[in-house]
Parts: structure tokens; C-alpha cells; sequence
């Protein structure tokens, strides 16, 4: 069975019309949206939509991780820290602002 944009948790594509995603064509936004606010459930899921090499290209042009996900893809994929274009350019504001 091949997976589905609908297949993943609601609150993950709240913001975006899921009839308009291309998987191929919105891979990388796909990939980031599981990374940073998916569940064990949604992994799954993305593992059925892409193979791990696929996974693995994206997660390394993601433009910001939080460090926890930048931790698991690092071990998950093998992969030193390094490599992720969010490890060598990160954010500009590292915190959340004081109000």
C-alpha cells in the first residue's frame, strides 16, 4: 500500500490545503512537517511515501531543525551534524522573543 498525504496526523497540514501537496513536488516540506511535529505514527507513514535515502536528502536541505530532531537524524541516518544545512546555517534568532 502507498501512503497518502491524508494518511498522516490532521494537525500536521493544518495550514495547507493537502489536495494541492504533490508528494514529489513537496517532498522537502513534507519531510520537515513529520520531522518537527510528527508522531511515531506519521514516521511510518513517511516511510512508506519515501525510501530513507530520499528521507535522508531532504532532512539534510531542511533550512532549521530543532536539535533534538537534528540529533535523530544524525544517528538515524548516519550522518555527522555537519552535513545538515541547518547545522551550518542556523537561525539568525535563536530564541523566542521576550515579551
Amino acid at each position: 500500500m502507498t501512503a497518502t498525504i491524508s494518511m498522516f496526523s490532521p494537525n500536521l497540514f493544518w495550514d495547507t490545503d493537502e489536495t494541492t501537496l504533490d508528494p514529489e513536488k513537496n517532498a522537502r516540506f513534507i519531510v520537515e512537517r513529520v520531522l518537527s511535529r510528527g508522531r511515531l505514527s506519521d514516521w511510518r507513514v513517511l516511510n512508506r511515501l519515501y525510501e530513507n535515502e530520499r528521507i535522508k536528502r531532504e532532512a539534510m536541505k531542511i533550512r532549521y531543525l530543532d536539535k533534538v530532531t537534528l540529533s535523530f537524524c544524525s544517528s538515524f541516518f548516519n550522518v555527522p551534524k555537519s552535513k545538515f544545512r541547518c547545522y551550518r546555517q542556523p537561525q539568525s534568532i535563536q530564541q523566542l522573543w521576550q515579551y
